[in-house]
């Protein structure tokens, strides 16, 4: 194993925030892979750079001689990619993998019509993967759902509804519209809880509202996964309508009453990319003029 730039990122946050805790609040990450990534640094460095006791989480020597060259190299790379996109004209975006198969045809090819000489390249991506890249400069911006995180700036693009994903033969396909309150006996197939802590947040305030919890009998990362086990009747699944391009046949969209998705594009305040806001100005005419969720 090499090491990589999220374990100096992961590194950094424990060490300013003396707490595994509060630094997985802060990175939006599960604790358990939070001190499964410092071990595998630790594993790496052939040192130990945190003392955990009752007393709290503590730097060793080792891990305070560590962290000045942590934060300068993510700096410096930082400073580099912004250095190499405002001389070369690129645009580095990503997209998440719910979104990609409506969002990517639409925005690319305005960027092209656009920006005929810039240097583009896109990545379809976990909503992990995306705020990490956005946070250390890798992407010059994103295209996804609202994160949740308060160190992202988001403009929001398009709303569609929230529909329940059902297999074709449900007693409740027929039906024009359902509350969530309708489904507390259902089997549910949803993502890992540690795919995106303030996503699962929400959605456990929004079963709670409704007045259960829900019954899941598999998780799965990724859309066409879970329509997958919708489609073969092992559960239900809650999806923006728009995921019904992903897949044709055994699973129907029902709407949930009163409840809307965004699609957002995403940046760190402070890029200078200096084609970020005319990127920005483009997304904006594009929901202006189109509806995005229509591509696909």
């Amino acid at each position: 194993m090499s090491l990589e730039l999220r374990h100096l990122r992961y590194f950094v946050a424990v060490a300013e925030q003396s707490s595994f805790g509060r630094a997985a609040q802060r990175l939006h990450v599960a604790q358990q892979s939070l001190s499964q990534q410092i071990a595998a640094l630790e594993r790496l460095l052939g040192v130990r750079l945190f003392d955990r006791d009752s007393r709290g989480t503590r730097l060793t020597a080792a891990g305070s001689a560590f962290l000045p060259s942590a934060r300068e190299i993510l700096h410096r790379v930082e400073v580099a990619v912004s250095d190499v996109r405002r001389v070369a004209g690129t645009l580095d975006l990503a997209f998440l993998e719910s979104t990609a198969n409506y969002m990517l045809p639409p925005v690319v090819r305005a960027v092209r019509e656009r920006f005929p000489d810039a240097a583009l390249t896109t990545h379809n991506v976990s909503i992990a993967e995306l705020v990490a890249g956005l946070r250390d400069g890798r992407y010059d911006a994103a295209f996804t759902r609202p994160p949740g995180v308060p160190d992202l700036a988001t403009r929001v693009l398009v709303t569609e509804p929230v529909c329940v994903a059902m297999p074709s033969g449900h007693p409740l396909a027929g039906r024009e519209s359902v509350r969530l309150s309708d489904l507390a006996g259902e089997n549910w197939v949803l993502t890992p809880r540690d795919s995106w802590p303030p996503w699962h947040e929400k959605y456990d305030r929004d079963f709670a509202t409704a007045g259960f919890e829900p019954r899941v009998v598999q998780r799965a990362a990724g859309v066409p996964n879970l329509l997958g086990l919708v489609a073969a009747g092992i559960g239900i699944t809650r999806l923006a309508r728009s995921a019904r391009s992903i897949r044709a046949g055994g699973v129907v969209f029902v709407p949930l009453e009163g409840e809307q998705a965004a699609t957002v594009v995403a940046w760190r305040p402070g890029r200078e990319n200096p084609l970020l806001a005319d990127l920005l100005g483009l997304t904006d005419d594009l929901a202006r003029n189109l509806d995005l969720t229509a591509w696909g």
